[in-house]
């Protein structure tokens, strides 16, 4: 007896019957739902049908292709060559982050052209007990594969290969072709993480490097930037054919007591070796990991094809949630801080001049106020400084009430906004003269080189502009200066909707021609129509957004915002669904709501999904962890792809999705959305430093903190705050609303709040946050209050962070309410999620239940009492 472990689901086959082939001239695999059939020609099996649902897939096959190499597979990147013949490299020499990930990308490893291919079909087949055991053999090595329908999932086959080798050698095993598809029949296809389109693309760089396009090449791509291990293809007639790795294939990215992100055991495709599209895996891959075999050695792997009749998301969500097991992720999760201790933690963080990094300097008269960025950028000899949050400044400073935010950094980093833009006449007059202040040189300028991207003005400009004006609204300075970036880039847009990527400084020419804007640029204009409510400027968002849905979500093609990685596909993606979001809270559009929902279903690809947390015992710079505790799992990407930064430093944990995410979840009730917010968000304490609360931005560092990068805090502050707010506001079905401010740039799409009143079950209330105001001792308490001055009312709002209920105590420092006051409780109400009220007794300390990922809302009303 044979025991075969596959994908997690456990079978057994005996073989007891052999059939040669000239017995038996077909042989089938079939059940309620999905039937396999194969024929036998010139003694070689060649598959006749597949069906789901009894609906065919065309153009059937059954080839199985072996790669082969006597000696190592070299490294010599192949020359590109652009349309006119003339050899292409589009990557400027400044690019010293991905240069060296772009030509290891064009080896013939990754470009499939590496060793000898060999094409066979199997010879002959066993059949016992609903299980097919196929056999070829070449001259390089015997291939023998078992395949069985999964008694769970009934339209999934799960395989079993396995190849001895006959010669010494590298060797790389491809899954066998199921199926192609012409590409006169795709409706979509995708590798998460890398490829999501509709056509294929012959421009290798638009394709492959930018992921705009299916490439039309059978390149192999590696798993660590793979968010999800299943490539798949849909066709026109709405089937979808994935294949899917069982656990365990693919690299661990720290396996044991160090990093193992590089290594490269799975190779992914949407093509097999002849470029005919299905999708494909190869293990081992050639001259990796395992790929070494002597004459009469081993190797075998196991997957699973899943062919429905469902659109592509149907057939990734089941990888995601089935196969790697995704939804049990956060049972595994244990939480050693809160959330909102961190960001009570992160206020004495950034009110720290010395661990916050905190400068004023002075620009043309003026004191101007940021953050030191000691990160790589264009021009600086480590003299950058920048500011990141807006939003969350304001908002902290508002619902903290401090003094030191209020006096010493907000009025220094208005100034800075100030003096960030451009206000020489001509071409630029408007737009953002840079992210960065250079202290030496006294000058703002770009992250990676002398140009201005109109999303520039949407960013630096507008939003943040925005979200001061949404706590300021009688800043006419600031007022001003926002319609003249709102002008500029309301000129700078051509008349389909779309804008430059960039303009050369010194020419004013179009720069990166070679891609097209493809983000969330008209997002600003949004920003104007609510501050400044001059109609043009809605009716240009909606011809941006209108140009963006079209070129962009349509087509799965998207830019990034990063210039270290020349605008890679990034964080944006989310971002652009948001910005959707939003128009559509305007229009009351359904199209902007539709795209808005499909943008965030392409950006779920961004999530990783693998390898599956688990227990083991890991140790991670000296320290034990268990694997759970330093996953990947649940966390996005900077950028992906071949050239992203999640290449070699992994994720990060900047989850700036992760409240959007709940927004969508509340939207479809699609439990994806939700489970991957909380999974980016809860038990990731092995990520954050200590002594200051803030997390490291990529999983590679894991817990040192912000290291060069002291601005994230804020950007910590603020997504968190997203997060808990919407959370919030689902688990009370709308009853606990806050207003969302704008979006904040650059790193996704959480937004700011604190700005106006919000509602607690009907009552007017103000979000207020005081460290020692609430006390407890368990970490999945997390917490905002609310308060009603007027009506002399207090709110607290309890959030369960944990899937088994929780039982707290919880202590009230009343003194901390309204400083300078003393307050007296005088009655207090639990509030059911239907807003009926429930006396309670009134103590500075009590006991709260929650339930699973609930929310407890209480209601204190108080006096004033004299001094």
């Amino acid at each position: 007896m044979r025991k075969i472990l596959s994908a997690g689901i456990l079978f057994y086959a005996v073989c007891v019957c052999c059939i040669p082939a000239p017995a038996q001239q077909q042989t089938a695999l079939a059940n309620n739902a999905l039937r396999l059939s194969w024929t036998s020609k010139n003694g070689e099996w060649h598959i006749k049908e597949v069906a789901v649902h009894g609906q065919s897939l065309p153009h059937t096959s059954g080839e199985y292709t072996l790669l082969y190499a006597k000696e190592k597979p070299g490294n010599t990147p192949i020359t590109i060559y652009d349309k006119s013949g003339k050899k292409s490299s589009f990557l400027e020499p400044q690019y010293k982050y991905i240069v060296p990930l772009w030509e290891a990308a064009l080896k013939p490893v990754p470009m499939n052209t590496a060793g000898e291919a060999i094409y066979f079909y199997p010879s002959s087949v066993k059949k016992n007990n609903g299980e097919l055991v196929f056999t070829g053999e070449n001259n390089k090595a015997t291939v023998t594969s078992s395949w069985q329908l999964d008694k769970v999932f009934k339209t999934d086959i799960l395989v079993e290969i396995s190849l001895q080798a006959k010669e010494d050698g590298y060797y790389s095993l491809a899954t066998p072709t199921l199926a192609t598809v012409p590409e006169n029949e795709l409706a979509w296809g995708g590798i998460p993480g890398y490829f999501q389109s509709n056509a294929v693309e012959k421009d290798i760089i638009k394709a492959y490097a930018y992921m705009q396009g299916i490439p039309d090449k059978p390149v192999i791509v590696r798993e660590r930037t793979a968010a999800t291990l299943s490539p798949f293809i849909q066709t026109k007639n709405n089937l979808t054919l994935a294949v899917i790795p069982a656990p365990g294939t693919g690299r661990d990215p720290w396996e044991n007591d160090t990093n193992t992100q590089s290594d490269w055991l799975l190779g992914l495709s949407l093509m097999n070796r002849k470029a005919s599209l299905t999708p494909t895996l190869y293990h081992p891959v050639l001259g990796e990991k395992g790929s070494l075999l002597k004459r009469g050695e081993k190797v075998t792997f196991s997957f699973r094809y899943s062919l429905q009749k469902a659109g592509w998301y149907t057939v990734f969500k089941h990888a995601v949630n089935d196969i790697y097991h995704f939804n049990d992720f956060l049972a595994l999760k244990k939480t050693r801080q809160s959330l909102t201790s961190r960001i009570l933690s992160m206020h004495k963080y950034v009110v720290n001049n010395k661990t916050s990094l905190w400068n004023i300097e002075n620009y043309k008269g003026i004191d101007i106020g940021a953050q030191s960025y000691l990160g790589g950028v264009y021009g600086s000899e480590k003299d950058a400084m920048k500011n990141s949050d807006y939003g969350a400044m304001w908002m902290l400073a508002g619902i903290t009430g401090d003094s030191v935010l209020q006096q010493t950094r907000l009025p220094y980093a208005r100034n800075f906004k100030l003096q960030q833009q451009d206000h020489t006449p001509g071409f630029f007059h408007g737009a953002a003269a840079g992210q960065y202040y250079l202290t030496k040189s006294k000058r703002f300028t770009e992250e990676w080189g002398p140009y201005v991207e109109p999303i520039g003005l949407t960013y630096y400009m507008m939003m943040d502009m925005g979200n001061i004006l949404l706590f300021n609204p009688g800043d006419t300075v600031l007022k001003k200066e926002l319609q003249s970036a709102a002008d500029k880039l309301l000129a700078w847009m051509a008349p389909e909707g779309k804008w430059a990527v960039a303009y050369d400084h010194a020419s004013q020419k179009e720069m990166f021609t070679e891609v097209e804007d493809l983000r969330p640029t008209f997002y600003g204009l949004i920003v104007a129509w609510k501050i400044l409510k001059d109609k043009k400027y809605l009716d240009a968002a909606k011809r941006g957004a209108d140009w963006f849905i079209r070129h962009a979500t349509a087509k799965g093609h998207f830019l990034g915002v990063c210039g270290d990685a020349r605008f890679a596909p990034d964080f944006a993606t989310g971002q652009s669904a948001q910005a959707l979001l939003d128009l559509y809270d305007i229009t009351k559009d359904r199209k902007y709501l539709q795209a808005a929902v499909r943008t965030a279903q392409l950006y779920t690809t961004s999530i990783y999904t693998h390898p599956v947390p688990s227990t083991k015992s890991k140790k991670v710079n000296g320290v034990l962890r268990q694997d759970w505790e330093i996953s990947q799992a649940g966390l996005s990407f900077e950028h992906g792809g071949i050239l992203g930064s999640a290449n070699h430093r992994g994720p990060i944990l900047l989850a700036s999705h992760a409240g959007m995410f709940v927004r969508m979840f509340t939207l479809t009730g699609d439990s994806l959305f939700l489970n991957m917010a909380r999974a980016a968000v809860l038990g990731r304490d092995a990520f954050v430093d200590s002594a200051t609360s803030v997390a490291s931005y990529y999983w590679d560092v894991m817990n040192k903190g912000a290291g060069p990068y002291p601005h994230h805090a804020w950007w910590q502050v603020g997504w968190i705050t997203d997060y808990l707010l919407a959370e919030m506001e689902m688990r009370s079905s709308g009853k606990v609303q806050f207003p969302r401010g704008f979006i904040t740039p650059k790193v996704g799409p959480h937004q700011t709040y604190g700005f106006a009143a919000g509602k607690v079950y009907g009552t007017s209330a103000d979000l207020l946050l005081k460290d020692g105001l609430l006390k407890t001792d368990n970490p999945y308490l997390d917490y905002y209050c609310a308060i009603n001055p007027e009506e002399h009312k207090l709110f607290l709002l309890l959030l369960n962070s944990d899937d088994d209920p929780l039982k707290c105590s919880i202590d009230i420092d009343y003194t901390k309410v309204l400083p300078g006051k003393t307050i007296k409780p005088v009655a207090c109400y639990r509030i059911s999620k239907n807003g009926s009220k429930k006396a309670t007794e009134i103590t500075p300390s009590f006991q709260e239940d929650i339930a699973p990922y609930g929310l407890s809302v209480i209601e204190i009303n108080y006096e004033l009492l004299a001094k």
